[in-house]
């Protein structure tokens, strides 16, 4: 997954810079169109409102200091309000961004969510992201803005996270874990290098992330199959990669995380991608 542990450090809001928000911010929302090369990274930052970051090609990681999501095109991500992340880019990303003040965000959740956007979503998106700074609330472009939001209220939430632990030394677990997830290391060797039992170790990372660590490290492999497949990655290649003892073994995980076959991922975030770099 690219070390997605050691380019962020431990910081808070006193250590990393408020990101201000672009435009007229007497608006309920404020939309921002960007676009970014692969590989771009956007250092850690916060914003005084809440973002719900969207790209309509592209795929995006996203971090805090205890949380990493993947975003595919299919996906959003919901942050709220002085929440310090980071972006990276896997391919060439279309970001766009609604910034949202604390009362159109009325209801939504109080942590980062990875959520499941509409086809109506997204049109919405297209069409608030072509709205002029200083679009009229009290009119058809503040219509549009409230429909938008409260499609946003109503998406399912998906399970795109991996928890990350506090310790430090768990932590370089981690992050060796995820520099190579073809491994099927024994859990008894994690364990010998911690110079503790596996017993323990399994305790410890149950209370530090909240969940198991066989779980952690079948959901890390989950997230970096998204994103592998997400930039067209063959199927085949994905699951190789990544350990599996075989292709339908790989989908076999896939649609029992996600309800839908790799392929029909694959073929579905090829999709939007082809459509929405036209617009």
């Amino acid at each position: 997954m690219d070390k997605p542990l050691d380019s962020f450090e431990r910081v808070n809001l006193s250590t990393v810079p408020e990101s201000p928000v672009q435009g007229d911010l007497s608006r309920a929302v404020v939309t921002r169109r960007t676009s970014y090369d692969h590989g771009h990274r956007i250092k850690p930052h916060w914003h005084a409102r809440a973002q719900f970051i969207f790209a309509v090609a592209g795929t995006m990681r996203v971090r805090t200091a205890r949380r990493v999501w993947i975003v595919p095109p299919t996906r959003a991500l919901w942050v709220p309000a002085r929440t310090v992340h980071e972006v990276q880019m896997y391919g060439v990303v279309q970001m766009r961004s609604l910034y949202v003040n604390g009362a159109a965000g009325a209801g939504m959740p109080s942590s980062c969510v990875v959520l499941n956007v509409t086809p109506l979503l997204k049109e919405l998106i297209v069409r608030a992201v072509g709205l002029p700074a200083t679009y009229d609330e009290n009119g058809d472009e503040g219509l549009l803005m409230r429909l938008l939001m409260a499609e946003v209220r109503r998406l399912p939430p998906c399970a795109l996270d991996l928890p990350l632990p506090e310790s430090a030394d768990l932590t370089r677990l981690c992050e060796r874990l995820l520099a190579d997830l073809s491994t099927r290391r024994p859990c008894d060797l994690d364990a010998n290098d911690l110079n503790t039992s596996t017993r323990t170790l399994y305790r410890r990372f149950l209370r530090e992330t909240g969940i198991t660590f066989a779980r952690w490290k079948q959901q890390a492999r989950l997230l970096e199959s998204i994103r592998r497949l997400a930039e067209g990655v063959s199927v085949t290649t994905v699951a190789l990669d990544l350990g599996y003892e075989s292709p339908s073994a790989f989908s076999t995980m896939f649609r029992r995380s996600l309800g839908i076959a790799p392929r029909a991922f694959t073929a579905g975030a090829k999709d939007i991608l082809t459509k929405r770099s036209r617009r």
